[in-house]
Order: structure tokens, then C-alpha cells, then sequence
């Protein structure tokens, strides 16, 4: 019993600090490469996706109607090959942080 008598007159010791990680401000630039590194068919599909959209808007303005009917119906195409890059990059990061 004085052993616990003595122990509960002694103050408490301190909590271990906790250490927190260190993040760096990461500008526009690198999260851009960083992002385009991860998974780089989505700058791919959208670069892909502004061109035919671009060839078809001119095919358009010429009355090339049968050629920007077909440049619209590979935007659609393109748009979706990116959104499918899109969501299978997602789905990579969520299966690798697992």
C-alpha cells in the first residue's frame, strides 16, 4: 500500500509530443506534371478531344457538313475513351492506396 501511495503523489509524466508530417505547398504547375505522370491519357484524351472538336468546328464553317458530322460523332468517341482514363486512373489510386 505505500507503494501506491507513492505512486499517486507523483504528477503524471508527459505525453510524447506527436510528430506530424511535413507537406510543401505544391503549385499549379507541379500538381499539373505530378497528375499528368499518374495518368497520362487524360491530358492525352483531352488533347485528343479539343482537336477533333477544333477540325470539326472548321470542317463546319467550310460546309463541309458530312466531315464535321463525322468530326462531332469522334469528339463523343474521344470524350468518352477520356472520361473511361479518367475513371480508371481513379480507380488505380484507390486500389493502390489500399
Amino acid at each position: 500500500l505505500p507503494a501506491a501511495a507513492a505512486m499517486a503523489a507523483e504528477p503524471p509524466s508527459p505525453p510524447e509530443p506527436i510528430v506530424l508530417p511535413v507537406f510543401r505547398e505544391e503549385s499549379f504547375g507541379d500538381k499539373f506534371l505530378r497528375k499528368t505522370r499518374e495518368n497520362p491519357l487524360v491530358p492525352l484524351g483531352c488533347l485528343c478531344t479539343v482537336g477533333i472538336l477544333t477540325y470539326g468546328l472548321i470542317n463546319f464553317k467550310r460546309g463541309d457538313t458530312r466531315k464535321s458530322q463525322l468530326m462531332m460523332r469522334a469528339r463523343i468517341l474521344a470524350q468518352g475513351l477520356t472520361v473511361a482514363a479518367l475513371l480508371g486512373g481513379m480507380a488505380a489510386t484507390a486500389m493502390k492506396s489500399r
